[in-house]
Parts: C-alpha cells; sequence; structure tokens
C-alpha cells in the first residue's frame, strides 16, 4: 500500500458529512418569516450556508427590524435540533469515506465546524460517526473568528500535532475553502450541484485544488495526489 500523502484529514461537518442544510434552514426560513423576513428555504440556503447564523445578526436584524437576542437564537438552535434528531441523513457515502480514512491515518482525522459543538455532536451521534470523531471536534463558535478566517483549522491540526501543510481539508462551501486556503492545507472541494453546496467554479477560484461530487470518489483521491510523503 503506497503511503498517504497526507499527515491528516480535516473535514468540515454541515453539508460534508451530514445533509443538514435543507433541514437548518428550513426551520430557519419558517423563523424568519415569524418575524415578516419572508423567504423560500432555498433562498435562506444561498444566503446563510456556510456561515453561522449568530453572525448573520446584523443583516436578519436589517431586513427584520427585529433585534436577534441571546434567547431567538437559543430558540433558533432548540427547533433546529428537533428537526436535525428527526430527519438527519448522512451524506451519500460519507461513512464508508470516514471509516477508510481514519483507518489508514490511525485516526488523525478531525472535524473542524463553523456550527456550535452540540449541533456537530448531536449530528454525528445521529448518523453513526460520532466514535470516529470523538475528541477531535472543534467548533467555530469556540474561536477567537469563524470561517473564513482558518482559527478552527489551526486549532484542529494543532491538536493533532500536525503541520496545517501536511493537512487535507474537505469543504462543499467557498466560505470553508477560504478559511482551509487561509491555513495553509490543501483543500478538496466537495459539490454535488445541489443548493447548499457552492459550486465547482468558486471553489477553485478560492483556492481548492480539486472538486469532486461523491464522497464514494474520496480515498482515492485523497490518497492519490501528488503530495510527497514527509
Amino acid at each position: 500500500m503506497t503511503p498517504f500523502p497526507f499527515s491528516a484529514v480535516l473535514f468540515d461537518c454541515d453539508g460534508v458529512l451530514v445533509d443538514s442544510e435543507p433541514i437548518t434552514n428550513r426551520v430557519l426560513a419558517e423563523m424568519l418569516g415569524e418575524l415578516g423576513w419572508h423567504i423560500t428555504t432555498e433562498e435562506s440556503m444561498n444566503t446563510f450556508t456556510g456561515k453561522a447564523v449568530k453572525d448573520e445578526a446584523a443583516l436578519i436584524e436589517t431586513k427584520t427590524g427585529v433585534r436577534i437576542t441571546d434567547d431567538w437564537l437559543k430558540t433558533f438552535r432548540a427547533r433546529r435540533n428537533e428537526a436535525l434528531e428527526r430527519d438527519l441523513v448522512a451524506i451519500p457515502h460519507a461513512p464508508a469515506a470516514i471509516r477508510e480514512i481514519h483507518s489508514r491515518l490511525k485516526g488523525r482525522i478531525a472535524c473542524a465546524s463553523g456550527a456550535d459543538r452540540h449541533k456537530v455532536e448531536l449530528q454525528l451521534a445521529k448518523v453513526g460517526m460520532l466514535d470516529y470523531f470523538q475528541g477531535r471536534i472543534f467548533s467555530g463558535h469556540e474561536m477567537p473568528r469563524s470561517k473564513p478566517h482558518p482559527d478552527v483549522y489551526l486549532a484542529a491540526a494543532e491538536a493533532l500535532g500536525v503541520d496545517p501543510k501536511r493537512c487535507a481539508i474537505v469543504e462543499d462551501t467557498v466560505t470553508g475553502a477560504m478559511a482551509g486556503v487561509a491555513a495553509g492545507a490543501t483543500v478538496f472541494g466537495y459539490s454535488t450541484g445541489e443548493s447548499g453546496h457552492s459550486g465547482p467554479g468558486p471553489l477553485l477560484s478560492v483556492g481548492a485544488v480539486k472538486v469532486f461530487s461523491d464522497m464514494a470518489e474520496l480515498p482515492a483521491l485523497l490518497s492519490g495526489y501528488g503530495l510527497q510523503a514527509a
């Protein structure tokens, strides 16, 4: 077996490991409608995917005239989590890809998400992937800056004891890809052409080295990347 060309692989969560964006944005669109901003789930996805809702409070307030409080955010997260517990599924072929990469790297993988920790852990547990990331989950909510800044990816690489330049990152949005590139890692873009994922062109334009559309392809794509083993 040829040497794996990366020392660690860092994964975004929403849209990469779990198909959460339609669920989250359905709840968000409903709650924004209650404030007077009537948008569809797809419009919500186009506006908010890859971003933390708390970081978009100013936009919501501009559209609704309503101040976004901690209590409103708490209610949003509770309604979102209830919907995720009920409806969430894994991205097709992601669990098998994670198992293989986890094995090849002897556990040196991490999940680095812009979402709050409770959401990430809830989602990974729901789809049966939490054990592969236990103790290696990093939330942008706990960092000085959220994506597109690199903080969450730098924290994950440091915790794994790996130079970010030796890391591969798997992202599905321009915001996340920008964070990975800023961290100095090699970014692979996952794009299916569906709402909630950035398209191949935008991902490549911000520095993703490859874009793929099926998680079943990922282990071979990473393994075959032309990086010299350290």
